[in-house]
């Protein structure tokens, strides 16, 4: 099928740095690589690392901004550069989504703008074969969706999904709705757009054909902090806990111990409790 080429369209690539050699070269390649879209800028933005992560930069001519460990924040870092775009959609992505697809950008925002579509978000699949392989398929399954403010009495928190792993939306949206309204999130600033996307009555595309590969081995203490901070994200946005984030948490453990089974995965389902242990007791502990 004949790809139409988004001419019209300026793109800014938005992408945080963190000791990312072993990321850089693959991803910046693929990042000029892309076909059938504008790209007007690649941003990086690096925390002071101490790898070679700087180098790659200079020898790859990439444009950059350095910034100090203490000053990086999830949120404030992508709002910074997001704001200085003079581009028509923003793109952001983290050092360590892999893309092999020429198309990735293109299948991503080529409905912005249509249909009252303001932000869009890649499918993430993991090349490990891990627990994390069925959470991704949970969240990231293979057809694509809208959704819209109608979807809340259906779907509940997982109407707010969206991922900045590989996400875009409109850079005119994202600065008429004060993008993380200068907050400091440690965790979940991808959510919290998306409820003020959904809320003002925008709709999000989930792009189930713009693929990328985005894999973690954490090990089960690293599990338990990140749904610590997830926890303190929800005590602290707590007109989302009026969208049933509890059943939101049981629908995925449901989903991914049934594919365990179904692929008879004896290892994964003795690692199971522990994973869905360390993700129900940081969630509680960061809620206190």
């Amino acid at each position: 099928m004949k790809k139409n080429i988004l001419k019209n369209m300026t793109i800014d690539i938005i992408c945080p740095l963190y000791n990312a050699e072993k990321y850089l070269k693959n991803l910046n390649n693929y990042l000029q690589m892309q076909k059938n879209v504008n790209i007007n800028n690649i941003n990086y933005i690096l925390t002071e690392s101490v790898d070679h992560t700087e180098d790659i930069l200079k020898e790859q001519n990439c444009n950059y901004i350095k910034i100090k460990k203490e000053d990086f924040s999830h949120s404030l870092t992508r709002e910074n550069a997001a704001m200085k775009s003079n581009a028509d959609i923003i793109v952001f992505v983290t050092q360590d989504v892999v893309i092999e697809d020429l198309y990735w950008l293109y299948y991503l925002v080529k409905d912005l703008g249509k249909n009252n579509i303001v932000a869009s978000y890649s499918r993430q699949i993991s090349k490990y074969n891990s627990i994390e392989k069925y959470t991704r398929e949970y969240n990231y399954p293979s057809n694509s969706k809208i959704v819209s403010i109608k979807d809340i009495s259906e779907l509940g928190l997982k109407t707010f999904f969206f991922s900045d792993a590989s996400g875009a939306i409109l850079t005119s949206i994202f600065k008429k709705l004060n993008g993380y309204d200068q907050k400091n999130l440690p965790i979940s600033e991808d959510m919290y757009l998306a409820y003020k996307i959904i809320t003002n009555g925008y709709k999000i595309k989930y792009c189930a054909d713009s693929i990328v590969y985005h894999s973690h081995k954490f090990k089960f203490k690293q599990m338990y902090n990140r749904y610590k901070l997830t926890g303190q994200f929800f005590k602290e946005n707590n007109y989302l806990n009026s969208f049933n984030v509890t059943k939101s948490g049981s629908n995925l453990a449901k989903y991914v111990l049934k594919r365990i089974i179904q692929e008879h995965r004896l290892a994964l389902l003795f690692k199971y409790p522990l994973d869905m242990a360390s993700r129900y007791f940081g969630m509680r502990a960061g809620e206190k």
